[in-house]
């Protein structure tokens, strides 16, 4: 392939660009790829022009169901796609997948598109939903090729008929970089660690984590441990609020650690990774990132949250929205010995070695791009 080609990367942030893409960014330009990044401007933006890229600022409201405001962001997209010569986009995050395609569509440029977890969109049968059904119909027909994170999502979107199954293809979530995750054992010291890495939202589970904590803290005292870490009192209608966190911190049955560039070093500290949501997940990064670093599971029986457990093998998989059935699974942790779930842990990490490695995620993506480029 000639050495001019340009790709865009477009997603609704760019923290999400840096922090899940960095890795397929840097393969884009060691491949001869001129790259540029279509995301709002955040305290990530200077980053990705570290990695090599051009940025390129854009008003998108993430949540938000103003058509107004979203038809000025399609005409931002337009805007830029049709002053500059690109070969391929490449789109993640929901808005990004509808009117970025929109766009390119309208400027012949060819479309990738990563459909990570359908959150609400098909649970719920509001008005919004409906629309941006429709919207998915209409934008994902001019695909050129859609990744999907679990088969879920490939399912329902084939049974709406909202693509072609010919252009559509599984990937293994966002991968995970075996390299920055290793397994790191957790100190032996009597205390059994928990921890939940994700925006404070209602939907991820995060209620029953705090009720779960507050059950097993009363009988277990100091010999258990309950961490949150993730961006608080977001834009959104589930999140937790600054007040409800605090109130849980006072109470002494949480910590909150607030966010982190560095997850590694919070994921190293503890005994197992929890994630109680039910909400429509792609595959979740924080439990990817947690089974690399030979950590246990203990996360619902949900689309995308189960891809990453073998029950009973490298954690276990409860009820969604059952606080009984968390506890249950997290006593089954408690109960475990340090050994024992040392070397669960080992088998998280065995299981994303497997399937999981982000280098499949960075390889299917070059190989999309050339075939959509031959198209």
């Amino acid at each position: 392939m000639s050495n001019l080609k340009n790709v865009l990367l477009t997603a609704n942030t760019s923290w999400y660009l840096y922090n899940f893409r960095k890795n397929t960014i840097i393969a884009l330009i060691e491949n001869g790829f001129i790259v540029t990044a279509l995301a709002p401007n955040d305290s990530y933006s200077e980053k990705l022009e570290t990695l090599g890229v051009k940025f390129i600022d854009i008003s998108i409201d993430q949540g938000g169901t103003n058509p107004i405001n979203d038809l000025r962001t399609l005409i931002q997209f337009n805007k830029v796609f049709s002053s500059n010569r690109y070969d391929v986009v490449l789109n993640f995050t929901p808005k990004n997948n509808i009117y970025s395609t929109l766009a390119a569509k309208i400027n012949k440029i060819k479309v990738i598109n990563n459909i990570a977890g359908l959150g609400i969109l098909f649970i719920n049968e509001s008005v919004t939903s409906k629309i941006a059904r429709l919207l998915y119909k209409i934008s994902q027909r001019n695909a050129d090729k859609i990744f999907f994170q679990n088969e879920d999502d490939k399912k329902l979107f084939l049974e709406h008929n909202l693509a072609n199954e010919s252009i559509t293809a599984r990937l293994p979530g966002s991968g995970v970089d075996l390299s920055r995750f290793e397994v790191i054992p957790s100190q032996d010291d009597g205390v059994v660690r928990f921890l939940l890495i994700a925006r404070m939202l209602y939907d991820k589970g995060i209620g029953h984590y705090v009720e779960a904590a507050r059950v097993l803290k009363a009988k277990y005292g100091n010999n258990v441990e309950f961490n949150l870490l993730g961006f608080l009192a977001v834009e959104n209608p589930s999140a937790v609020s600054e007040v409800e966190m605090q109130s849980w911190v006072d109470e002494g049955i949480v910590n909150y650690l607030g966010v982190s560039d560095e997850v590694e070093k919070e994921i190293a500290k503890v005994d197992c990774m929890v994630l109680p949501s039910f909400y429509r997940e792609g595959v979740p990064k924080s439990l990817l990132e947690a089974g690399a670093m030979g950590k246990p599971i203990v996360t619902t029986d949900n689309v995308g949250c189960r891809e990453t457990v073998n029950d009973g093998v490298n954690g276990f998989l409860c009820v969604p929205r059952s606080t009984q059935s968390l506890i249950d699974k997290l006593e089954l942790i408690i109960q475990m010995s340090h050994e024992e779930r040392l070397t669960m842990g080992l088998k998280s990490r065995e299981k994303i070695e497997n399937e999981f490695d982000e280098s499949i995620v960075i390889n299917c993506y070059l190989d999309a791009i050339k075939e959509v480029l031959e198209k």
